[in-house]
Formats: structure tokens, sequence, C-alpha cells
């Protein structure tokens, strides 16, 4: 018999009305099975169902039933809310239903909606301290214990986290000690939107629960790091590495070499101070983890690495020079920032040496720029940068009077405090006095620069009065200046105080140039604050002045670096195509990248649609962002969207998209980016092209020295290795950005250059002599090959034309005179053809020679440099004498996969180690200690002579392979004259 199909649920609503309760509790039975099909039908009856649920008379069992259907029914409804009321009223009949199939999405989408309450109300809970219905409660519980159960330990984790159920993730842990469970709830934490106070929260509830690091167990060192250095407690900190002296004092160098890179200053200097002294055994133990927190190790190590790896071509900075016109300034300072950028930290200004007479022509501010380009040449060289810089600095307690000095001694000042960025030590103290005793604002400047970038994040009131009095000069140039350092200085404070002062002195003056630099000063004030910025944010987007709502759109953008925080990403955008002023809306779309720069492939999505705008602005604005977020990483879909803007119709906006693609690139090969070759060749073609707009050209000289920078040893990371934000980093970014206004800022950039080496240390901290091995084929991770010399065109000899007249007649000759040697007859007649020309022979093409096939991997040596993807492919050999106290990457890659490492690290979003500079320092684990090492000797890099010598290296200390001699002779001109008599000193 078959089963007639309901056309109505008519009859079943009408038993509810019946007195008998066996009749309402089927009829609502019935109901229950009919609600997805006659749910409309059954809506005009929710009162009725509504009340036998509230009847207390009824058996609960009934009740429960009653509200699982008033609860389908709203649900059909899509009235959520109520269908959750309901739900949670159901008792144990919605867990009946949550046990059959057909109710999957009805459940899934009420448990949703449970959970998203139970989430706002613990929110509410920890504020107002209301309390949650235990039906809810049971309910989240029961959640918890399925996910336990079915091992789906990260859903749980989440909602614990959204719910402030921090004990959950204890119970996990204790559950299944997997420490990668709390390296993922790190992640969460740190990576989404969570206000900074419940951020420490947590960090504190996980930081006890990470197991100490050993030789034997340090696979979530960095993680560790990562934790250490967000929540910034030195006496944390403190406790654990003082918990690995002795025992573990390898992990412990490791650990202190690890927060260096990514701890902010008054953090390390607070674990510099707190750590122990030790006794006899510990005492040398900790004496070299607080000079290893102390940063110089870490500079000295990198300096020397730059300086032995430097692959600078300088026939591209040649082809630079002699293309650019030197009398006019924006040419001038474009090859000054190319030269910088491709030396920086190398210690090598042979190019300056060897171009004096194309330095002299510098004027004013281009000589400004040119002084300042030997503190990039230089950064980190601390120990002499004092003696590189005393011909330029300015002479105690007097005015330069010769014409021009200030601008050289301004700039001096500026490239002393690039030098010392990573610790400004007794140069703060000259700079400050240096400040005081000047009454050049051109000095003032420098100075102002110099000292906000060597005490950055120092916090020192002292330093920040010097400024605030050389602001309240009212000088434009001296006060922009003074307005960025005092950001600088004050960096991450949060201070109301000062924010409040530097507002009030903004809305009087009448400089915009004062204006720009408080604006910027206070995006730096509250740069990773968060929500503490939020009222200090909406007060500037307020402001009827463009210039302070463009200072507010980079106070947003630093307050939540790399956090990409939906609210934060939503304004920008906004702010991007409603503004009434280009510059905010540009620097709206820039900042995009500071907010997303730890998921560059998100990137050129949101950015697709701006790069098409009908805003050059905007356009602008778009190639920078994707320049910066996807700094390094060689993303095609980036590289994509700029290909097509290097020829835009605005030049600004070529010049954005030249420098993002030299962004982009950096440490790209041919083998791993197919736009490498073809953006190499655009940066020479329009560096040379007389009839290109400048801008153009200084974006395409700027491309061209990111693409090659730091000798090709460095990369552009605005994160750390362990994940951290990379602070200098990002604040040089944000005042390369301002290069727009001022060109000496783009300076900065250096910054954010971070050396992509592979240095090892054994326990005494030297340098021993090792291999390692990188499983991929060498041309993928292969250093660019050197630049030929463009050949002389020369004019080919033309063959004479001879008429076949002519050549009848010479044969005749030739002919008769060839008659008594009748040997060479037939060669003549060979030679004489009927009605013919000269006949020109070509020589045949040599047969193509066989490639040798590549070889799948190669050795490499201690100071090598690894690329940030390259990372995934190395390792140690087991039967090696030394071997890392912790893994060089977590993200380690399959051999097989090298023939596409390219697109796998441009399609799949990949852990943000990837994108950070290279291997770092590893602290080595010596397996034959007995043996004797050898090591690498250090040798600090000489200061650059006065004047070039003779036998200067023509390359600085580029080691760039031997190229043969490429001479064009024409073979039309005249020979030359030969040489004067000369005697020659043979006992010399």
């Amino acid at each position: 018999m078959v089963v007639r199909a309901h056309s109505s649920a008519a009859g079943a609503l009408a038993l509810l009305s019946e007195p008998d309760i066996v009749f309402k509790q089927h009829a609502l039975k019935a109901l229950n099975q009919l609600v997805p099909q006659f749910w409309a039908e059954i809506s005009e009856h929710i009162a009725l169902i509504e009340s036998l649920y509230e009847f207390e008379e009824l058996p609960k069992e009934v009740r429960d039933i009653a509200a699982l259907l008033a609860s389908k029914v709203y649900y059909y409804l899509g009235e959520y809310e109520e269908a959750l009321s309901f739900a949670l009223g159901a008792g144990n009949a919605f867990q009946a239903e949550a046990r059959t199939y057909d109710a999957k999405e009805y459940v899934e989408t009420v448990v949703s909606k449970a959970i998203d309450r139970y989430i706002h109300l613990r929110s509410d809970e920890a504020s107002s301290g209301s309390k949650i219905e235990a039906r809810l409660q049971f309910i989240i519980e029961a959640i918890f214990q399925r996910c336990i159960d079915e091992g789906e330990y990260k859903q749980a984790i989440g909602i614990a986290l959204e719910s402030r159920r921090l004990d959950i993730i204890s119970q996990i842990y204790e559950l299944t000690n997997d420490v990668s469970l709390l390296c993922y709830a790190m992640e969460i934490v740190l990576d989404t939107g969570f206000s900074l106070s419940y951020r420490d929260q947590i960090l504190k509830h996980l930081s006890p629960l990470f197991p100490p690091p050993s030789q034997s167990n340090s696979t979530h060192m960095l993680a560790l790091v990562r934790l250490h250095v967000t929540l910034n407690n030195p006496s944390t900190t403190v406790s654990l590495l003082s918990s690995l002296v002795p025992k573990e004092k390898l992990v412990a160098y490791q650990f202190a070499f690890d927060l260096v890179e990514g701890g902010a200053r008054d953090f390390l200097e607070g674990v510099r101070k707190d750590l122990p002294q030790g006794k006899d055994e510990t005492k040398e133990i900790f004496e070299k983890l607080r000079n290893i927190l102390g940063g110089e190790e870490t500079v000295k190590l990198y300096l020397e690495f730059l300086k032995r790896n430097n692959k600078v071509d300088m026939l591209i900075l040649k082809h630079s020079r002699d293309a650019l016109e030197p009398r006019s300034s924006i040419y001038h300072s474009a090859l000054m920032l190319q030269n910088a950028f491709m030396h920086a930290g190398t210690t090598s200004d042979v190019f300056l040496r060897e171009n004096l007479e194309w330095l002299g022509m510098a004027t004013n501010w281009a000589k400004f720029s040119t002084a300042a380009s030997l503190g990039v040449i230089h950064k980190g060289y601390f120990q002499q940068g004092m003696n590189i810089l005393g011909p330029y600095l300015p002479q105690t307690g007097t005015e330069s009077q010769i014409q021009g000095a200030a601008y050289s001694e301004g700039g001096a000042l500026y490239a002393l405090g690039m030098i010392n960025a990573y610790g400004g030590g007794q140069t703060v103290d000259y700079l400050r006095e240096s400040l005081r005793n000047s009454q050049n604002e051109v000095v003032q400047h420098g100075a102002a620069l110099g000292l906000g970038i060597a005490g950055m994040g120092s916090r020192s009131t002292d330093a920040y009065d010097d400024l605030k009095e050389t602001l309240f000069s009212d000088s434009a140039v001296a006060g922009e200046a003074a307005g960025y350092a005092m950001g600088l200085i004050m960096l991450g404070s949060a201070s109301q105080a000062r924010a409040d002062e530097m507002i009030t002195y903004a809305r009087e003056t009448q400089h915009e140039k004062i204006i720009r630099g408080v604006a910027m000063g206070l995006a730096f004030v509250f740069y990773g604050r968060q929500e503490e910025a939020d009222d200090t944010i909406r007060l500037l987007l307020a402001e009827k002045d463009p210039i302070l709502r463009y200072g507010g759109v980079y106070t947003l953008a630093l307050a939540y670096a790399g956090t990409s925080n939906n609210d934060a990403v939503r304004r920008m955008l906004h702010i991007a195509v409603s503004d009434t002023s280009d510059d905010v809306r540009r620097a709206a779309v820039i900042s995009l990248a500071f907010l997303l720069f730890k998921s560059p492939g998100q990137v050129p999505r949101i950015v697709q649609l701006l790069s098409e705008s009908y805003n050059p602005h905007v356009r602008c604005g778009a190639t920078l962002a994707l320049g910066i977020a996807c700094a390094g990483t060689g993303m095609q879909d980036a590289v994509q969207i700029l290909e097509p803007m290097t020829k835009d119709g605005v030049d600004f906006v070529r010049q954005g998209a030249f420098i993002a693609l030299g962004m982009i690139l950096v440490q790209q090969s041919e083998s791993s980016s197919p736009s490498m070759a073809s953006t190499r060749a655009l940066y020479a073609k329009v560096t040379s092209d007389k009839h290109e707009d400048p801008m153009a050209r200084l974006g395409a000289a700027l491309g061209q020295g990111f693409i090659d920078a730091g000798g090709r040893n460095v990369t552009i990371s605005l994160q750390s290795r362990a994940g951290t934000r990379n602070t200098s980093a990002i604040v040089g970014m944000t005042l390369f950005c301002q290069f727009w206004y001022w060109y000496p800022l783009a300076h900065c950039a250096c910054l954010a250059f971070e050396p992509t080496a592979m240095i090892g240390l054994n326990e005494d901290l030297k340098v021993p002599k090792f291999d390692f091995v990188s499983n991929a084929r060498p041309s993928l991770f292969a250093y660019p090959a050197p630049a030929t010399p463009p050949k002389k065109e020369t004019a080919a000899k033309m063959v004479t034309a001879v008429l076949s007249t002519t050549a009848k007649v010479k044969a005749r000759e030739k002919k008769k005179a060839a008659a008594d040697h009748e040997s060479m007859d037939t060669d003549e007649k060979a030679e004489v053809r009927k009605d013919a020309d000269v006949e020109m022979k070509t020589e045949e093409a040599a047969p193509p020679s066989r490639r040798k096939a590549e070889s799948t991997s190669e050795k490499l040596a201690n100071f090598s440099r690894v690329t940030p993807v390259q990372l995934g492919y190395v390792s140690f050999p087991p039967d090696g004498r030394y071997r890392p106290v912790r893994p060089v990457t977590s993200n380690v890659l399959h051999p097989k996969a090298s023939k596409g490492a390219h697109s796998q690290t441009t399609k799949k979003g990949l852990a943000s180690e990837r994108y950070a500079g290279g291997g770092g320092i590893l602290i080595l684990v010596d397996e034959h200690p007995d043996e004797e090492a050898e090591f690498i000797e250090l040798q600090p890099p000489a200061p650059p002579a006065d004047a070039p010598s003779a036998s200067g290296v023509p390359n600085g200390n580029a080691n760039v392979a031997d190229r043969p001699l490429h001479i064009a002779v024409d073979s039309n001109s005249a020979e030359a004259d030969p040489p004067e008599p000369f005697e020659y000193p043979f006992d010399s």
C-alpha cells in the first residue's frame, strides 16, 4: 500500500485545539515532520504553539516538542534569534533532533547562533557581570565535549578563545600534550582583531603551558619568541632565560638572538638589566646573553655578511650615471638613492669616490641627500660612524662659512642617525647637542631626523623636549623634521598628553610642512596600540584640514599594523573612494599594505579594482600598496596588476609601478620569476630614455635600487622570522612613503632591509666553517648574471658590386695569365660564372650544444645567502659535524617540489615565516667537540679612504665574476698616435 503524500497540515493543526493531551502530542509530532513542507501554513498558528509550550499543566515532553516546533517555524521564517530561544527551551527534544540527518541544516544554524549568543554574553559578563542561562551553557558545554570527543581540537580552541573560555584550552592541552595546538591558539590571537587587554590575558595564560625549549624539543621556539616579544614583559622572559642556564645555554643563546630580531628596544633593554649576574659557572653565560640582547652581535654579523657577499653590478650604476643628467636635482637624487639602496649595509662607497666630479655638481638639497646616502651605505657600522662622517659633520660651537656646507652637515647628521638605527648610545647625545647648538634650519632638519631614527622607541623625555623646542621655533624646514622625530622618540607610547600637545600645535601653525610632520608623528605615537588609538583616529579623520586627515589615515594604519582588522580595512576602503583630498585617498590605499602585510595573498584581490580607478592618485596608492605588502614574495598576481601600470598615462602612477615591481622582485631569480628579465630591461630602457618624464625615470632608478638592494643580499620584510611585527621596517616604509613630499625621506627605506643570511655560531659565538645543503636547483635561487656592457655598433663593410661584363673581362685576363699553369686552369674556370654577380657566402651555423642536466641540489657554506623561500629546501647533512639547536624553518618543502617552487609560493597561502628575512643567526651543536674546528675570521670593514686610490678595486667589495673585455674597433677610423717616449721605473 502506497502512503499518500500530504497536501496540507490543516488536519494536524486542528488536533492542537483538542482538549485531550494525547491528541495534542500526536499533532505536535506530526507537525514536526511537516514543517519543512508546510511551514508557511503552520506559521499562522504560531501563537497557539507558543501557548502550548508555556502551558505548565502539559507534560514536559509535550512542551519540549512544542518548543522545537516553534523553533523550526521561526527558523524557516528567518527569525534566527527566536528560533534559538525556543530551541533552548526544547531541551531533550532538540538533542534528539540533532541526531537526525534530515535536520542537519536547521541544527547547524541554531548551534551557530547559540555560539554567537554565548560569545556575546561572555563578553558582556566580563564587563558587566551578567549571568548566562543554564540551558545555553548546557548546549555550549555539549558542543565543546563533542569537539574534543571527535578530535576537532582547533574548532574547540577557536570557540573557546572567542567566548573567553581559556580553561578549555588548558583542558585540551592536558589531554593531548600537543604544543602545535598552543601555537595555533597563539597565532589566532595575534593575527586577528582581539583587543589588547584580552590578547595579553590570553598570552599570559598560554605562557606557562608552553614547555621550556631544549635541544631535543625546540620546534616551538619561534612561537615562544613571538609570544614573549608580543607580551613585552621582561620579567617573564628573564625567568625563562634563567631556567635555561646552564644546562641549555645554547638554546638560551638562540632564544636571545631570535628576541633581538623582533623585540622592541625598551623590552630588550629591560631584559638585559633584569638578567642575573650569575655565579662562577653561569657568569660568563649571562654576560654573553647581555651582549647578544644589546643587538651589537647581530649587527656585526650581518655587516660582515653583507660585506663578504656584496654582488653589486657596477655596470648598472654606470649606465644610470651616464643616462641621468647630473645638473638636474631630481636626477642627481635618483642616482644617489639607487646607489645607496644597492650598497646598503655593504660599507662600499667606491662608486661615490670614483665619481667625485659628478657628485660635485650637487647643489642644496641634492647635496643633503648625497651626504645622507652614506648613512644607508654604512648602516650598522656604528663603530666607525663618526670617523666616516667626520669631514662632513658640523664643527663644535661654530657655524661653517662655506657656501652650501649646511646641506652636507645636515645630511651627515641624518646619515649618523641611520648608521646607529639599531642603538643610539652616545650618538643620541651628540645629535641632541647638534640640534641645540645649531641655528641653521637645514642642520636642524638633519639633526632632528637623525635623532628620531637613532632614538626610535626610546621614549626619552629629554630628547622629546629638545625636539619640541625646535618645533616651537616655527621654522617650516626644521619643524617638519621635529614633528617626525617626536613621534619616533615616543613610538608606541600612546601618550595622550603628548598627542594633545601635538594636535594643538598643528591646528595653530600655518606651515603645511609642520602640520604634515606633526600628523605623521601622531601616527608613530599610537603605533601598535589598536583600540587605544580609536579616539585620536576619530578626531583626526573628522578634521577639516586634509593634512590632519592624512595623519589620521596613517594613525589608523600603524595602530592596527599587521592585524588585518576588518573594521580598519573597511574604513580605509571607504576613505579611499570618498574623501575630497587626493592625498588622503592615496594614503588610504597605501595604508592597506600596513594592515595586510601578514596576508600578502589577499592584497592583489583587494587592490585590483582600485588599480583601475579613474583617479590617478588612487592608482598610485594601489601600486605602492602592492609593493609594500607583497615585498620580496615575487607574487605573480601582483606583478600582473603592476605591469600594465608601467604604461599608465600619468607619470607618478608609472613611478609607483616601477618602485613596486622592484620591491616585489627583490631577490627573485629568472628561474623563479618569469617577469625578472623583462623588468630589468624595462628599468634600463626607462632610465636611459631622455624623452621619458623625470618622475618615471626616478621611479625606475629607485626600482632598480630595490631589486638589487644591499648587494643583492637583503629582502624587504615588515615582519620578523618569528612572525612578529618588524618595527623598524614598518617605520622605515612609512617614512619612505613620504618621499612624495620630500625626497630625502626615501633613504629611510633601508630600515626595512633584512639580510637573508645563514650564519652559524658555536657555543663560544665563533663562526665555524661548515656546509649545508639546499635541496633545489641552483638556478632557482642564484644571483642574477652580471650585466654586459652594450656593444658599440660599427658599420659593416659592404661588398663592392661587380658588373657581369667586368667579371667576364677579368676572367679572360686571368685565363691568359694562367695558360702556363695548367694545374690552376680548372680552378679559374670554376671561378668564372656566366652572367652572375659575386656570390656572398655565409658561414654555416654551428650545431646546438647539448645542455648539461642541472643538479638538483647544491652545497652552501656558512655565511651564504639563503632567500626566504629557499629556507624550505635547506637541510643539514645527518653525518655532518654541526646541527642547529632549532629547526631552520617550520615550512619544509619536498625536494621534488623545486621545479614548481615559484607557483607554490605565489598561489598557496604560506605561513608568515616564508616571507620573512632569510635563515638568520643559528646556534650550532657540535657533534664532535673533541676534534679541532676551523673558524672564519671576522674582519671589520676598513673605513673609506679620503680619495679614490689607483689600486682600488673597481667594484668595491663586490665579488663579480671576471668578465671578458668587449672592444669595438671602427675599421674606418684613423689610427691612434703612438705613445710619447717614456722611461719605465724598473727599480721601483
